[in-house]
């Protein structure tokens, strides 16, 4: 079942609190606080940015895919979803959405899925996981491998086949494109905005994101 739903945001860029450029390849670590907003815009259309949402007030509880697909009834995210944690917590909701559709069962790259998908040369290549735990470093916290659950996709196009296998196909998104999400509760929300290079949905490109935040 495929979601489209575009609504257009009344948020002003210069009425923001806060604004970064994310090179592809690179991680973001925010918390957010109730009520505040964060958009992340595609500058230049089908790059995909993995994302994974903590409770900050609980580290230990992550975003689930399973919860979320189960409480919406739909594989996809767009305006109206709403993100909730392993323990049921609403998390964040998304407010507004130019993109249309969003992956939520696709999963990040490693190290091992790009020698799988790809070819054994591929191993050193820099990948999601890798900036995903070098963020959590960063943190502070006690993170392992284990805290890396299912994230959402933004931008990026995953089909499930009739045969419920998945395809990596080209994107839906194009230059300009953002999606916008509210935090219901606080927070904390982890980006790896993609490396990969051998993924055709982005042109073999990766490009940079743009992030803003409203409170």
């Amino acid at each position: 079942m495929a979601v489209l739903n575009y609504v257009e945001s009344e948020r002003k860029v210069e009425n923001a609190m806060y604004t970064k450029t994310l090179l592809a390849g690179h991680g973001w670590l925010y918390t957010l606080e109730p009520g505040q907003v964060l958009r992340i815009v595609d500058l230049e259309g089908n790059q995909a940015a993995d994302t994974l949402f903590y409770d900050a007030d609980d580290s230990s509880d992550h975003y689930s895919a399973v919860n979320t697909i189960q409480r919406q009834q739909n594989l996809y995210l767009s305006t109206g979803s709403v993100l909730v944690s392993e323990a049921g917590k609403e998390l964040v909701k998304i407010v507004a959405d130019t993109c249309g559709r969003h992956d939520t069962i696709g999963g990040s790259c490693s190290a091992q899925s790009n020698t799988v998908r790809y070819s054994h040369d591929t191993l050193p290549m820099h990948n999601c996981r890798d900036t995903f735990m070098l963020q959590l470093a960063k943190f502070g916290k006690d993170f392992t491998k284990r805290d890396l659950a299912p994230n959402v996709n933004f931008f990026m196009n995953v089909p499930v086949t009739q045969d419920g296998g998945l395809k990596f196909d080209d994107g839906v998104s194009s230059p300009g494109k953002y999606v916008e999400m509210q935090a219901v509760s606080r927070t904390t929300v982890l980006i790896s905005n993609c490396p990969q290079l051998n993924n055709p949905c982005n042109a073999y490109n990766p490009t940079p994101i743009q992030l803003l935040i409203w409170e």
